[in-house]
């Protein structure tokens, strides 16, 4: 795989370059956050989203941010070192740093997206429910539990997709103990259902809130449709005119079946699907 690798106050560095201390507080304890958007013509796509969305985390974790503009700036240097002809995926990573103390670790890389990532945009996927243990509206009011942040704790997040290959599908979609649909591990639900595109609330709910599904909302009425942010239950995906999940490696890839009833296709999937750019 094809890889970039910049660091903050340094710049692109060989990509074998060690860049954490085994005492680093982002691997002991997955003490950091992160972002990872898609490279299009050289350009990390909805840049500015993403750093909003890094900020909101932080401030979740009191973790001390680089400023803006070096996080600008390290995100630039990583992408004019990769071809800028070619699609990519940009992770902008800030860990605590050293468990004695010292300064945070930030660093930047631009790595190939994966064939199977690009594929599931033209096949879709087959999705399974999973609960994530916690009622649908309990995480705002409970900020130890960090909801809404994107953290490098994801040690959850990748047992359910191993759970869910085990299970003979390629994603997860969480259900709340209380029986609503919540968000993939690694990816946005979005759903249309009589002309009105919808996603889970992030604020009610404490799911990521996911930059490429806010750009599609904020963009409905290009394709003729209204937006909505609404809780849904697994049930009511069966009926809908569209299931999908929406992420910024992947882009948009269609749910194909959810707990083995089949779904769609839409016939608005590759309509979105240039809208977003990934068409």
């Amino acid at each position: 795989m094809a890889r970039v690798l910049a660091l903050l106050g340094v710049g692109v560095v060989p990509a074998d370059t060690p860049v954490l201390r085994a005492d680093d507080l982002g691997v002991l304890r997955g003490d950091g956050v992160f972002e990872t958007m898609h490279v299009r013509n050289g350009e990390p796509w909805l840049l500015g989203a993403h750093l909003d969305r890094m900020s909101r985390s932080a401030a979740l974790l009191a973790l001390p941010l680089p400023s803006r503009a070096d996080l600008v700036e390290l995100a630039g240097q990583a992408c004019a070192a990769w071809p800028a002809g070619a699609e990519g995926a940009l992770r902008l990573v800030c860990t605590r740093g050293p468990e004695d103390g010292g300064p945070v670790t930030a660093y930047a890389t631009v790595a190939s997206i994966a064939p199977a990532a690009v594929a599931a945009r033209q096949s879709g996927v087959a999705v399974a429910t999973a609960t994530l243990g916690v009622p649908a509206e309990v995480r705002p009011d409970a900020p130890w539990l960090l909801g809404g942040a994107k953290t490098l704790s994801y040690a959850v997040n990748m047992a359910s997709l191993r759970w869910a290959a085990g299970q003979g599908v390629g994603d997860v979609l969480w259900v709340s103990v209380d029986g609503y649909a919540l968000e993939a591990p690694t990816a946005t639900l979005v759903w249309l259902a009589d002309g009105v595109l919808c996603t889970v609330p992030a604020q009610t709910t404490g799911i990521l809130a996911g930059t490429t599904a806010a750009y599609l909302l904020e963009h409905a009425e290009d394709l003729g449709m209204r937006a909505a942010h609404r809780l849904v239950r697994p049930v009511e995906l069966r009926t809908a005119d569209g299931v999908w999940l929406a992420s910024s490696v992947r882009g948009l890839t269609e749910v194909r079946s959810l707990d083995g009833v089949a779904l769609g296709p839409s016939p608005e999937t590759t309509r979105i699907q240039k809208l977003l750019g990934y068409a």
